[in-house]
């Protein structure tokens, strides 16, 4: 990488790690950096999850307070995510590169129908609620472990948008606070990064200077999204991250 590629992927690293904490989606930051470097799209993905992994950890402390009382929960969906995440990780190396190819544009274009989406699930699902008169599980019951091991599969192969995922599922079928949520979303979202990350060192070939400038970027950036997130519009961000998905499509499109 020339100085130039290096302070890209650093501040993209930063970017995300920002996003990520706050909203999730970070990777349409990251991967369009990466791909832009000249590094093939597996090569990317693998090197991206694995520097991400500072990032989510990183989050999950800034958020540390919201935690208090979810051991439990927490613990229960972590299996699902894990269990999920490796599946999805295995996917992604099982799969020809062309598979890869074809499929993660679709799978951005999904990313963004969600981030544009978000605020409309979210009233949707508590007007539902509050027509219901029937409070949520405290766990969330086996639906909701299911569907977060499905988003984790997503989340293994791809990252982009696994965080708004998560947050509609839980959303819908926990009775908690969105902040709560978030920081739950944060844990599960470390978890799925680990556990592909790791499973990817033992089988992937991995661009180190990419992942060092990410790691420590994303380090950086979760620490930000934690304290200052919650003063930001989620509409900018929502507009920051459709606006790099869409060129990340195009040069999906265009390789």
């Amino acid at each position: 990488m020339s100085i130039g590629e290096m302070l890209a992927v650093f501040a993209a690293g930063i970017g995300a790690g920002t996003i990520n904490t706050i909203v999730g989606s970070g990777t349409l930051i990251t991967f369009p950096v990466l791909l832009a470097t000249g590094l093939p799209p597996v090569t990317a993905t693998v090197s991206n999850a694995l520097g991400l992994v500072p990032g989510s950890v990183s989050g999950a402390i800034g958020y540390r307070k919201e935690l208090a009382g979810q051991r439990r929960r927490v613990l229960r969906l972590a299996l699902s995510s894990l269990i999920g995440g490796l599946a999805g990780a295995t996917l992604l190396l099982a799969l020809p590169s062309t598979a890869f190819e074809t499929i993660v544009p679709v799978l951005v274009a999904l990313a963004l129908v969600l981030i544009v989406l978000q605020p409309r699930i979210t009233r949707a699902v508590q007007h539902r609620r509050e027509r219901s008169g029937t409070p949520a599980r405290p766990d969330g019951g086996p639906l909701l472990s299911v569907g977060l091991a499905l988003a984790s599969v997503y989340g293994g192969y791809f990252t982009a948008a696994q965080g708004i995922v998560y947050l509609s599922l839980m959303g819908m079928l926990l009775d908690d606070t969105m902040q709560r949520l978030n920081a739950v979303k944060n844990i599960l979202a470390a978890v799925v990064n680990s556990v592909a990350a790791l499973f990817f060192l033992f089988v992937a070939d991995f661009d180190w200077t990419a992942v060092a400038l990410i790691a420590v970027g994303s380090a950086i950036g979760g620490q930000l999204g934690a304290k200052v997130g919650r003063r930001l519009s989620p509409v900018v961000l929502r507009c920051l991250v459709v606006a790099v998905g869409l060129c990340a499509l195009v040069q999906l499109l265009l390789r």
